[in-house]
């Protein structure tokens, strides 16, 4: 759906973020800290009895939206033991959103959110996972007005803004990059699981 990650009129993101950079010399470093983070969050839950659920939102039918269902996706694959929505088969966009944070809201009580989303960023942001605390706000990049959602969230920054149109940097997104943020994402969060899971 694109957040747009740096949006000031937006309070309930002004927590400090975590910036995770794929390729980097200390990324195996920052995928540590960042699983353990999220380990003790999952853990809190854990013994609040909250259901943890991971809302992966966006679409296959552009690059550079596609971070959500290839994340949703790949959680699927690896068999983590937490709710997933949104997935390249079933994936949560612009109808569906609303109806999916209905269905979830019926489904668990209190539950922690984890959302995840592609993101627009600067040109230096542009290539990392940022993690934060708060809801994301899904297609503010593109100028949609979608619910905010998610206790926590990810945003991957798939490409940076310029002059023209948001939406044109969606479709020059490059695949690889999608695919290295998708991952990243995915490999913090199965370092949460015990050994025998992952």
């Amino acid at each position: 759906m694109c957040s747009l990650f740096r949006d000031p009129e937006n309070r309930l993101q002004d927590s400090t973020p975590f910036y995770l950079k794929p390729g980097g010399k200390t990324v195996e470093n920052e995928i540590a800290d960042l699983s353990l983070t999220i380990g003790n969050i999952i853990g809190q839950a854990s013994a609040e009895g909250r259901e943890v659920v991971f809302l992966c939102i966006g679409s296959d039918r552009y690059v550079g939206d596609s971070l959500g269902p290839l994340v949703g996706s790949m959680l699927e694959d690896s068999g983590v033991p937490y709710k997933v929505y949104g997935t390249l088969k079933d994936p949560v966009h612009a109808f569906n959103l609303k109806g999916t944070i209905k269905e979830i809201n019926r489904q668990f009580t209190k539950p922690v959110i984890f959302s995840v989303d592609a993101s627009l960023g600067t040109k230096e942001e542009a290539g990392s996972v940022i993690f934060r605390e708060g809801p994301v706000k899904p297609g503010k990049g593109i100028e949609k007005v979608l619910p905010s959602v998610g206790d926590y969230h990810f945003a991957g920054v798939v490409n940076y803004i310029d002059p023209l149109p948001t939406s044109q940097f969606l479709n020059d997104t490059r695949l690889y990059t999608v695919m290295t943020l998708a991952q990243a994402i995915v490999k913090v969060i199965t370092a949460t699981l015990p050994d025998e899971n992952q």
